[in-house]
């Protein structure tokens, strides 16, 4: 009981810390001038990743929280290395420290610190990841926090320095790039690690289970550093070049890697459907509906329409619950679903049947679907 309020209270004060570090340092203006500034990219990144996350939505208090670790706690960790990496730079040669900590200390430490909240929701809740699209969904979330936190930071000290400026300077300029260009960067950089995480989650191999994510935290520090060499050691060419022929592939990659993903989770609980029909845990003319999104979304609009809003949420959680279980038994047929499978079952069966009477209780509900429920 006492450890999320410690968490809750250690990221409450970071924030803090955050705040009085930049205040201090770029004055109040700036800070709220890039806390706008950061505000546009954030929303149109999250909105991506909860569209990835259409088919099992995970829970929207962990995704909060991520969201809160990478803006405060990962972005404070990151700050501490960071300062102690450009020292150990300087000390290897004066004058190296600034980008020693850009090209190697930040993407070691911002990655780690960012993969330290999928490491420990892996660990102490492995059931909350179904496969890649889980790992690739909270690593965005997490990352987009701290692409938040972080733009504030720049957008400030650059609007400190030289004002609004022109789009190839002051924060218009750094907008362009930061906001524009590349508002995917810091997600993209760990959504490798969540992809390896991921993996992690579909192997029975404990082999697999190690070495995966670290593969994946490795790349994305890699990644990491080649964008920083690109923007800080580079000049605009090395920019140009790494941009158009790293970074747009990888993206592009990415959004091939998620659409077929979103795809075998569709497989996944089509496939389970008439076996849990055949249990008669959900009606034999829900099947169709149930089986894919476009059938879902028609299904909770009609009933939205004529009956109401409440009966469209009954109907929604029991499409989860379908889900939730779907998915777990694909696992437990895989061997991947742990030693405590039999139990979750059992509760997310109970959550299923109690979903569906709710959506049938709600007033109107069955008629307006036409006998759907069955």
């Amino acid at each position: 009981m006492l450890l999320p309020v410690v968490g809750l209270i250690a990221l409450a004060c970071s924030g803090l810390v955050m705040f009085a570090l930049g205040t201090s340092t770029t004055g109040l203006l700036p800070i709220l001038v890039g806390m706008l500034a950061a505000l546009v990219p954030v929303g149109p990144v999250l909105m991506a990743y909860l569209w990835v996350d259409r088919w099992e939505p995970e829970p929207a208090k962990i995704l909060l929280l991520a969201f809160a670790w990478g803006a405060l706690g990962a972005t404070i960790c990151s700050l501490a290395f960071n300062s102690r990496a450009q020292a150990i730079g300087d000390l290897i040669q004066q004058g190296f420290g600034a980008d020693f900590a850009a090209v190697i200390g930040a993407p070691i430490a911002e990655e780690a610190a960012k993969a330290a909240f999928l490491v420990v929701l892996f660990v102490r809740r492995r059931n909350e990841f179904d496969g890649v699209v889980d790992g690739i969904v909270y690593a965005g979330v997490t990352a987009a926090g701290f692409a938040f936190t972080e733009n504030i930071w720049y957008f400030a000290r650059v609007f400190n320095e030289g004002g609004f400026g022109s789009a190839s300077s002051g924060i218009v300029g750094l907008f362009i790039l930061r906001g524009v260009l590349a508002p995917f960067a810091h997600p993209l950089f760990t959504s490798l690690t969540g992809i390896g995480i991921g993996i992690a989650a579909l192997s029975g191999n404990r082999v697999v289970r190690v070495v995966a994510p670290v593969v994946g935290y490795l790349c994305a520090a890699g990644l990491h550093s080649l964008w920083n060499f690109s923007t800080t050691v580079g000049d605009g060419t090395t920019f140009i070049n790494l941009y158009f022929l790293i970074m747009v592939p990888i993206f592009a990659g990415m959004v091939v890697l998620v659409v077929w993903q979103r795809r075998r989770e569709q497989r996944i609980v089509a496939a389970q459907l008439p076996d849990m029909e055949a249990h008669r845990w959900i009606a034999a003319s829900e099947v169709s509906l149930l089986a894919s999104m476009p059938g879902r979304k028609n299904w909770r609009r009609i009933v939205r329409r004529k009956v109401g809003e409440r009966a469209s949420r009954a109907v929604a959680a029991y499409q989860h619950a379908v889900t939730e279980l779907a998915f777990l038994r694909h696992r437990m047929s895989q061997g991947t679903a742990g030693a405590d499978a039999e139990q979750r079952h059992r509760v997310l069966l109970s959550a299923l049947l109690a979903a569906r009477q709710t959506a049938v209780d709600a007033p109107g509900a069955a008629k307006a679907e036409g006998g759907q429920h069955g």
